[in-house]
């Protein structure tokens, strides 16, 4: 159920995701009532997607409807690029405020990583391997701006809907009882960059 001005983005992102439209329905407020028969990879990330282009204004409820076969659905708008962790440790504001230029970041300082972690998601539609365990150099020698305090955003938290959603067709989800973590398939770099050419 959506308000007839957001009925475009509704009808465009369900149909995106493999929708088929079964019912219409206009009642006399203007409200729209859309029915679809929708597979359920579809409905993963759907609900916070349609809440934001609609403004919070969209009702959405689901139900089992049967088991059929996959078809292809145009995953083309999950495009995006990751950040990746080049080695195991732990995150430290140094290194996470180098990361934080390049995109979003999906942890926090004093968290275990390793080799082919996703840290966070780059702006740019490309994987960045970034070292977020990087310390700062010492030296007996002091100048000004050297010492001047790390400002970090916080990170995005990631739930399993989320990481479900993001993760690309060379990314996994690792669901622990402590975490959920979005890592590569293959973690070392060099396997990653042997698969991309063949």
């Amino acid at each position: 159920d959506v308000p007839s001005e957001h009925q475009g983005a509704v009808i465009e992102e369900v149909g995106r995701r493999g929708g088929e439209l079964l019912q219409m329905d206009t009642d006399s407020r203007g409200e729209m009532h859309i029915e679809y028969l929708i597979p359920t990879r579809g409905l993963i990330g759907l609900k916070n997607l349609l809440l934001t282009r609609t403004r919070g204004t969209a009702i959405i409820n689901n139900l089992f409807n049967s088991y059929k076969t996959v078809h292809d659905i145009d995953l083309r708008g999950n495009e995006h690029g990751s950040l990746i962790a080049t080695e195991s440790g732990v995150s430290n504001a140094y290194g996470l405020n180098n990361a934080q230029e390049r995109g979003i970041l999906f942890i926090a300082p004093a968290v275990e990583v390793y080799e082919g972690m996703v840290v966070g998601k780059n702006a740019l539609d490309n994987d960045i391997e970034v070292n977020i365990n990087r310390t700062k150099k010492l030296t007996n020698m002091r100048s000004s701006g050297n010492d001047d305090a790390l400002i970090l955003t916080p990170p995005k938290e990631i739930t399993l809907d989320f990481a479900l959603e993001y993760i690309g067709p060379d990314e996994l989800v690792e669901v622990t009882p402590l975490n959920i973590r979005i890592r590569k398939r293959l973690l070392n770099a060099n396997d990653r960059k042997r698969a991309g050419r063949n």
